[in-house]
């Protein structure tokens, strides 16, 4: 999410503030505050004028308040009557001055930010083409203008989707011409925000967002984040982008805080998906019958179609969890009638509810998913003790077995014990390695992360390829992901 602000120096060289046929404006300028706050409407009132005298940089905020609204709204309905914007917007910037630096730029994050809906509404292949595309522009704006720093902050990014890449598969990023690497992008990001007033709290929060997402986010990491959060109370983005982040760090108190702490109200744009992330909050704190209803209320809110899978799901974990199987089976059979399977979450919970209708569960699954949940949320100790009782033989299963050591050594390793987390990280492995259960995959991943911290990389690296190993899994997309990322770091 980039806006067009300011021409200013990269090492050392000044370029103008406005070029023909791009004026960034103070109306522009709180234009586009408001809408990575999510004041949506507010930005548009104050972009109709600017729109009218042909602005390029009113074009582009336009385009973005159209990507921030299509992406938190999720509306399929809204997305097909929009669809053809992209067309008519780069067909409006082309007609601008080709001799200013804006004029690539402003296109290739027009192209961009239709890459991110494309592929939140599941177009993947369009939404690739929109990134080559994005890619060749910024990198003949870089050639032409090599001291035009927006450039950089969006490069950047490119770069380390392009360094994410498997050595098997760079060969086809090589024929379509795309060069990169994490290290370089991550390096250009870090130059935007430390040489650019205005676009740094952007630079950061992309560099911040790729570390949680690609990379190992850290305790500073953290640290990062909650101040951007705390400097800026009034950013209902950047609450969000917080909530997740520490979620999926297992900081679950934390971001309920922020969830309760983030800014309200008619100027903001509707965001259901926060009424899903507190129940999953309460979910994983064992408050099942509030969960239950904040659950349903994001179903009455959100009119999208991802996550509706998953949210059925753990509609029915609130009940099942509690012994209520006649009200939680009702909620299990709408999850193969609901949504899409696009996101990860909603791929899982179709497979559960397959494998539990076609074969049924054990009620040791029990045991483990409130270990999980309690996990997940970094509720350490009150997994241990869900588990303290039970060893690898208590489950009759294979992949319950798999389970429970991965479990295990999660939890060990999230409490700062990864000596103990190693055993039981190593016999994931072993006993998925036949069937190739997820938990195997994980458990290496894990693995490679604590050999790399102890600078053990040989070990790291036949841990992270032994990640990339498993071939069929729910979660291969973002575990291949960090596994392939880590690899370039060693």
């Amino acid at each position: 999410m980039r806006i067009l602000l300011l021409l200013l120096a990269f090492i050392g060289t000044f370029t103008p503030l406005q070029a023909a046929g791009f004026d960034f404006t103070p109306t522009l300028q709180r234009a586009y505050a408001d809408v990575l706050k999510l004041k949506v409407q507010d930005g548009r009132r104050m972009l109709a004028g600017e729109l009218a005298r042909e602005n390029g940089v009113a074009i582009y905020v336009d385009n973005l308040a159209d990507m921030v609204t299509l992406l938190v709204s999720d509306d399929r309905k809204l997305y097909s009557q929009w669809s053809d914007r992209e067309d008519q917007r780069l067909d409006q910037l082309r007609d601008l001055d080709e001799n200013s630096p804006w004029q690539r730029f402003a296109q290739a994050e027009v192209r961009l930010h239709w890459a991110f809906v494309k592929l939140k509404f599941g177009q993947e292949v369009s939404a690739c083409w929109d990134v080559i595309r994005a890619y060749k522009l910024l990198e003949e704006n870089r050639k032409k203008f090599p001291g035009f720093l927006p450039t950089y902050k969006s490069l950047g990014l490119l770069h380390v989707m392009i360094g994410a890449v498997p050595d098997n598969y760079t060969w086809v990023t090589r024929m379509l011409g795309l060069r990169g690497n994490i290290k370089q992008g991550m390096q250009e990001l870090r130059t935007v925000s430390q040489k650019d007033a205005i676009f740094q709290t952007e630079a950061r929060l992309i560099d911040l967002l790729i570390r949680a997402y690609v990379l190992k986010f850290t305790a500073a990491d953290a640290a990062n984040l909650k101040k951007m959060v705390q400097d800026n109370p009034d950013n209902l983005l950047l609450s969000f982008f917080a909530t997740s982040v520490f979620m999926k760090d297992a900081r679950s108190e934390d971001a309920l805080a922020f969830l309760n702490d983030r800014p309200t109200g008619p100027d903001y744009l509707a965001f259901p998906i926060l009424e899903n992330l507190k129940a999953d909050i309460l979910l994983q704190k064992a408050d099942y019958q509030q969960a239950a209803t904040v659950y349903r209320t994001f179903l009455n809110q959100y009119k999208g179609v991802n996550f509706l899978k998953d949210t059925y799901y753990k509609l029915f974990l609130c009940y099942w969890l509690q012994d209520d199987d006649a009200k939680a089976l009702p909620y299990l059979r709408q999850v193969s009638q609901a949504g899409g399977s696009v996101v990860e979450s909603d791929k899982a919970a179709q497979k559960f509810a397959e494998s539990y209708f076609k074969k049924g569960v054990s009620p040791q699954q029990k045991i483990l998913m409130k270990a999980r949940l309690a996990t997940d949320g970094g509720f350490y100790e009150t997994a241990l003790i869900t588990l303290k009782n039970y060893t690898e033989s208590s489950f009759p299963l294979l992949n319950e077995k798999a389970e429970f050591n991965y479990r295990k050594g999660r939890i060990y390793q999230r409490a700062g014990d990864a000596d103990e987390a190693l055993p039981y990280f190593e016999r994931a492995v072993s006993l998925s390695e036949t069937d190739q259960f997820s938990y195997g995959a994980t458990a290496a991943l894990q693995l490679g992360y604590i050999y790399q911290q102890k600078r053990n990389l040989t070990k790291a690296r036949q841990y992270f390829q032994k990640a990339l190993s498993y071939k069929k899994h729910e979660y291969k997309n973002s575990i291949d992901n960090k596994a392939r990322a880590a690899l370039n770091e060693l």
